[in-house]
């Protein structure tokens, strides 16, 4: 399964609008439907409140909506020490609380991501400062990790 964060699907949404790509949107619709596609709940929630309606598009396919159980808040808490996250003192550069348990939801669960926060390729000495795909990167996290239009090309699929 592929887990998609806010950043990817909302990417996805704006930049390849389903009026335009409508076979585009109907291959993740049956993607969906397969259950070969879910999102963790804090990115599905975060997806109504910046893009409401690429979120009604989500909710009318039935996207599988993963909850974020106690092994993802304790996957999460070990990437936040990891990083050097006190408290909640996030660097405004890097990942958040959302970030974190989003990763970790796919980590818990073996699952690939799908997020468009940028690629670092070289890495800030600050860890706080990493974003998804270099936190995913990381020596016990080990999450595989694309963006959307890599997702595309890695399904091979022909719209």
């Amino acid at each position: 399964m592929r887990v998609f964060d806010a950043s990817s699907i909302i990417y996805g949404w704006d930049n390849y609008p389903i009026q335009m790509f409508p076979r585009l949107w109907l291959w993740l619709e049956d993607e969906i439907a397969a259950g070969r596609v879910g999102i963790p709940e804090v990115a599905y929630d975060e997806v109504g409140h910046m893009s409401p309606d690429c979120h009604a598009w989500l909710k009318a396919a039935h996207v599988q909506v993963i909850d974020i159980t106690e092994a993802t808040l304790q996957a999460a808490s070990a990437i936040k020490d990891m990083l050097g996250v006190q408290a909640d003192a996030y660097h405004a550069d890097g990942v958040d609380e959302n970030d974190l348990l989003v990763i970790a939801c796919a980590r818990v669960h073996g699952h690939e991501l799908v997020s468009d926060e940028k690629d670092q390729p070289v890495l800030p000495q600050n860890k706080k400062r990493y974003k998804i795909p270099a936190v995913c990167k990381q020596p016990g996290v080990m999450v595989p990790c694309a963006n959307f239009l890599g997702y595309l090309k890695a399904s091979n699929a022909v719209f």
